[in-house]
């Protein structure tokens, strides 16, 4: 542990720019990494790191540059993964945002219906009920993991609705999730033999309901959507896993994230919170903007298809990019005061939290529906969300997630 304490102690700018890491996960555990990134943006914005537990990689640090590389898939593939880390060859799980245009453009279409306004419509007052009903069974005037209780219970729940999943096997789908991205690929504890059990697991477990959907008439959850699309309902069983375990992270790390990021950024910004009580219209915005402050995933990886020159820097075909939402989302020249949390920020949804182009998240307007419900149903309870101690966060350098989040409750 001695390298990385002396990591998260290490001034950004005594050391060499070409010495700096960003992709080291203890960097974002202790939430060490914001220094180094100001200076590459403003010194080295397309970074190249030498040298690194995932091999060499360039850093794309800018908003713009961001949204360059993530337009361009004629130069910058998602086909050899989102993680820094290499897939194992004898466990490839591709899917569709690994995939370019237009097998990708095909696998989405499948899937989006799920998340199309007239089903988002038709989900809210589900997400509000059950929101209501974990935030009316939690205790009063006592410390409680807000993390357990609140952002991965509602979040799961959701889950189990959209895939039309078993409910009191729904921590499943949470341990899966986990499993997916604390692997060692993307910087996280999980040892890859276990990861694989865990995800072989998953994907017999869903490969069972899958068949039983494929005998019923289509229904509007995504499993059915699989089971009966064209391009999706023969997917060989890897790539079936693949899509699984992005639709499975994608509706859960993300929003479950921000839910306790949400928490965690009013009581570092109590104007923000005195703010957000003295008028609740302001919550839709202030969700895009916990979401632009949380940047619940940190970068996505492309890998360069041919030598490219980009920004003055010479790329070569086969080198890794790291796109890092992160750094963009605090990009000066992009956002005023990026380094600020402020609920009634002017064009909040201006950020990258979601991606860009052909790869944007397609289930942003469910993450947003889902937060902005349950900080309606927050604010009528309780005057506040009182965290009460050291927050935790998990160790990845691709999820910007947290373990811990200590909170007690003050009732409206």
């Amino acid at each position: 542990m001695a390298e990385a304490i002396s990591w998260q102690q290490t001034d950004a700018y005594a050391m060499d720019l070409e010495d700096i890491d960003v992709s080291r996960p203890e960097l974002m555990q202790t939430d060490a990494h914001w220094a180094f990134f100001q200076r590459l943006r403003e010194e080295d914005p397309v970074h190249y790191c030498k040298d690194s537990m995932f091999g060499p990689y360039w850093s794309i640090t800018k908003f713009n540059d961001i949204m360059e590389i993530e337009k361009n898939h004629q130069d910058f593939s998602s086909d050899a993964g989102i993680v820094l880390g290499d897939r194992p060859e004898d466990f490839q799980t591709p899917n569709f945002i690994g995939m370019d245009p237009p097998k990708h453009d095909a696998q989405r279409k499948t899937v989006q219906g799920v998340v199309a306004p007239m089903n988002l419509a038709k989900l809210e007052s589900t997400i509000r009920s059950r929101a209501a009903a974990i935030l009316d069974s939690l205790p009063i005037g006592e410390t409680f993991n807000w993390v357990d209780l609140v952002s991965i219970e509602l979040t799961t729940q959701m889950l189990a609705t959209i895939f039309d999943f078993p409910f009191d096997d729904r921590r499943k789908l949470t341990y899966w999730s986990d499993m997916a991205t604390s692997g060692e690929l993307a910087g996280g504890p999980t040892p890859e033999p276990v990861r694989r059990a865990a995800l072989l697991e998953c994907l017999e477990t869903f490969t069972a309901l899958r068949d039983q959907r494929q005998k019923e008439d289509i229904k509007p959850d995504l499993l059915s959507m699989l089971a009966h699309g064209k391009e999706t309902q023969d997917m060989p069983p890897m790539e079936f896993l693949g899509n699984l375990v992005l639709l499975i992270v994608g509706g859960n790390d993300t929003t479950r994230n921000s839910i306790s990021g949400g928490v965690y950024f009013l009581n570092q910004n109590p104007t923000e919170y005195n703010k957000l009580r003295a008028d609740h219209a302001l919550i839709p915005n202030m969700v895009s903007e916990i979401i632009r402050y949380q940047t619940p995933l940190a970068y996505m990886r492309r890998t360069a298809l041919r030598d490219v020159e980009f920004s003055g820097k010479s790329i070569k075909a086969g080198d890794k990019l790291a796109m890092w939402y992160v750094s963009g989302n605090r990009d000066e020249e992009a956002i005023e005061r990026p380094d600020d949390f402020l609920i009634d920020r002017e064009r909040a949804r201006h950020h990258l939290s979601f991606g860009f182009g052909v790869h944007r998240c397609m289930g942003n307007r469910l993450a947003e529906m889902q937060l902005r419900v349950l900080w309606e149903e927050i604010v009528q309870r309780f005057h506040t969300v009182e965290v009460v101690g050291d927050v935790e966060r998990v160790q990845s350098s691709f999820v910007r997630g947290y373990s811990e989040l200590p909170v007690r409750l003050h009732p409206v």
